[in-house]
């Protein structure tokens, strides 16, 4: 009984260190504009950001501290990392909507000298066509508010 305690204990403890992907959800579009809630959001996906969505969300977030950096050479560092980040959560899961969405966003806002806006057309057709499968419906939100608006 002890033992089942104590496992249960050590099993929650390591998921509070877990960020909440619902939480970087709601919380994206305001790391774009603050640059406390970007860095925060940002330290806490650094553990766990080796896969699908939470290493998408953590490129994204490093191609927006790159607008939050003052110095240039950190800028453009921080930003290709994103960048990297990136392309490889479209590489591990092509059809997942919400990965998709994160590159076409980072994209449509990046300037153009960056060099980083390859993928938005086949993005915006993907999000496109597959937005009314999306079951989450702040995301879905989301995706409609990025695709409708003027950048």
């Amino acid at each position: 009984m002890r033992l089942a305690a104590l496992a249960l204990f050590f099993s929650s403890l390591i998921a509070a260190q877990h960020m909440d992907l619902n939480y970087v959800r709601q919380n994206y579009k305001l790391a774009t504009q603050n640059k406390k809630t970007c860095k925060n959001i940002l330290q806490k996906l650094e553990n766990q950001s080796n896969t699908g969505t939470a290493l998408a969300y953590y490129g994204a977030l490093q191609s927006v501290w790159a607008k939050h950096a003052t110095n240039p050479i950190e800028k453009l560092s921080t930003f290709r990392k994103g960048k990297k980040n990136i392309d490889a959560a479209v590489q591990q899961k092509p059809d997942n909507i919400e990965i998709r969405f994160l590159r076409y966003s980072v994209q449509k806002e990046s300037p153009g000298f960056l060099g980083y806006k390859s993928n938005m057309d086949d993005d915006r057709r993907f999000l496109q066509r597959n937005l009314q499968n999306a079951d989450n419906l702040p995301l879905k939100h989301m995706i409609q508010q990025v695709l409708n608006s003027k950048s």
